[in-house]
């Protein structure tokens, strides 16, 4: 990555951090309906969501219900450069802190979702998305699309909505964006 990209990628993840704070400070709380809603659809398919941390919004509401319906994972970090792991979650399954104060299943057990709901720090309209950094998403979307269909849900408040972000070729592209406004389909 070159220098002028990784300050681009910097300013915009200061900007979108800015931006997901505002947002989370006034949160009605809606943006979980609207996933329960998408994934209403997919009933039964396995799923991965996450366990909010700071002020990412909360898909847990989401997740409780789902898991009604099916497997429910939450990501794992396991190396630095290594695709994520998705361990089985339900409500109550005991947990312990894991890499970068996200809560892990305690006893985990995995398997492989066909749904990811996508943390991140902004987007745009086309399906772009910048998260922390890490290329964590960005390695496991390519590793399980590279062996199923596998969809990308976007998961943030509306204001992390940006025109402008700075992507690579790696990136990989989210399929659905759900905000606390809707969805939106990015395909």
């Amino acid at each position: 990555m070159t220098a002028d990209l990784t300050a681009l990628k910097a300013a915009a993840r200061k900007d979108g951090f800015a931006r997901r704070k505002a947002a989370h400070a006034a949160d009605r709380g809606t943006g979980a309906g609207h996933l329960s809603a998408l994934l209403a659809g997919y009933r039964g398919v396995p799923l991965s969501g996450y366990m909010p941390i700071r002020t990412e919004i909360n898909p847990l509401p989401a997740m409780e219900e789902a898991s009604a319906h099916g497997p429910v994972g939450v990501p794992v970090i396991t190396a630095a450069g290594a695709p994520l792991l998705f361990a089985g979650w339900e409500p109550g399954v005991a947990m312990t802190a894991g890499p970068f104060g996200a809560q892990v299943p305690a006893d985990p057990v995995y398997f492989e979702p066909e749904i990811v709901i996508v943390p991140l720090v902004a987007f745009d309209g086309s399906g772009g998305r910048l998260g922390y950094g890490g290329g964590f998403y960005d390695r496991t979307l390519q590793m399980l699309r590279g062996r199923r269909a596998t969809l990308a849900v976007g998961f943030a408040y509306a204001a992390q909505k940006t025109d402008n972000l700075p992507l690579e070729p790696t990136d990989q592209p989210l399929d659905l964006m759900v905000t606390d406004e809707g969805i939106t389909d990015l395909r």
